[in-house]
């Protein structure tokens, strides 16, 4: 437990625990028109980024004098789409949280994103095993996605030694470890699964990666003719900005300096105010403002979110209010901090963690 959060006596919790679910009720009863109204703004602006990336890119290939000026804006607006459809979009439809409107291209049971890893994979590894048990040693996957030591109940192994290059080359190719998460390559380097097995597995992947990887890589740079490279490296350019931002805002939702893990035997009969206790401490929030939540898809709200996965996430920054006062009220550490600060913890933890011994914690910063 945080040492900045004090224990809780069973007839507290219930409370605390009953407390959150009336929010999410109060908010749950409000959604209406207005929602449906902000989700599809953002999808036109999903659209209208991308045609107007796609467009710039060509422009910048036919005019010369226009290259790089073109390119350069080309390429930011490509990334702001892929940003958007992946955060604000793709993520929170996959959570169900528009199912309400009765909008089949909203559903979060058939919605297909704009990112190599497919949606069912991301049900599986994300919707349920993640958030169902969160921060949990052994039962959460994306505690060190299996490639990194951030927390010090992990064993220590020399391969943690690379970390912080590995670190490094996982924010550029993020969608692909997203991609390939639920395939658990570790078993079957380990001999504890058939090939034939992943490659039945890994089958829905590999027809989706080839079509997003046909459509920017083959399909957009030939229409280009012989400007084909740099159409090519602008669609590239534009994923691995994504790759990199969608990789900070997690990381920086779950492996802050504050951030806990749990063992196993901690959802045993575990109640409301437990999970929502669970929650909170193994979760971290952003501020900066109404852009970083934009474009954050409102994972500037971690803490909001892993209360309320399914509700729409245009709404968790009205609820952060009410979450907070409660978080104070019952004497419960709400970890929140501006993007530097919190990545800058993550850093620490990675550098940190890739040796056996322990150096001391990360200072508290304002």
């Amino acid at each position: 437990m945080s040492n900045r959060s004090r224990a809780l006596g069973p007839e507290e919790l219930a409370r605390f625990g009953q407390e959150l679910d009336d929010l999410r009720h109060r908010t749950v009863a409000s959604l209406g028109q207005h929602d449906a109204n902000y989700i599809r703004r953002v999808i036109a602006a999903v659209r209208w980024c991308a045609l107007g990336g796609r467009a710039l890119l060509f422009v910048g290939a036919f005019v010369p004098t226009l290259l790089w000026p073109a390119w350069s804006i080309g390429v930011l607006l490509l990334a702001a789409s892929k940003i958007l459809e992946n955060m604000e979009v793709g993520h929170n439809v996959i959570h169900g949280q528009y199912d309400w409107m009765g909008d089949p291209q909203l559903q979060g049971r058939s919605y297909e994103w704009d990112i190599v890893a497919t949606s069912q994979n991301w049900r599986e590894t994300h919707n349920f095993r993640h958030h169902t048990y969160t921060n949990v040693r052994g039962l959460d996957d994306d505690i060190g996605y299996g490639l990194l030591r951030i927390f010090p109940e992990q064993r220590w192994r020399p391969f943690y030694l690379f970390q912080p290059l590995i670190a490094v080359v996982f924010a550029l190719v993020f969608q692909w470890g997203v991609a390939i998460q639920n395939l658990k390559l570790g078993r079957w380097l380990a001999g504890r699964t058939t090939t034939a097995k992943l490659v039945r597995q890994a089958r829905p992947v590999l027809l989706k990666a080839g079509r997003k990887l046909g459509k920017d890589y083959l399909l957009f740079p030939l229409l280009a003719g012989p400007f084909f490279l740099p159409v090519l490296l602008g669609n590239m350019a534009a994923n691995v900005i994504r790759n990199v931002w969608t990789y900070v805002v997690i990381f920086c939702g779950h492996f802050t300096a504050d951030a806990e893990t749990f063992p196993k035997e901690c959802i045993r009969n575990e109640s409301r105010g437990h999970w929502y206790l669970r929650q909170l401490r193994g979760s971290s929030n952003l501020s900066g403002g109404r852009w970083l939540d934009l474009f954050t898809g409102n994972l500037s709200y971690q803490i909001e979110h892993h209360f309320y996965p399914d509700v729409p996430a245009n709404r968790y920054a009205a609820m952060a209010r009410e979450v907070r006062e409660i978080c104070a009220r019952y004497g419960q550490h709400y970890n929140t901090g501006s993007l530097p600060r919190q990545f800058g913890q993550v850093v620490w933890r990675i550098l940190r963690h890739a040796f056996p011994s322990r150096p001391p914690l990360l200072p508290a910063t304002g």
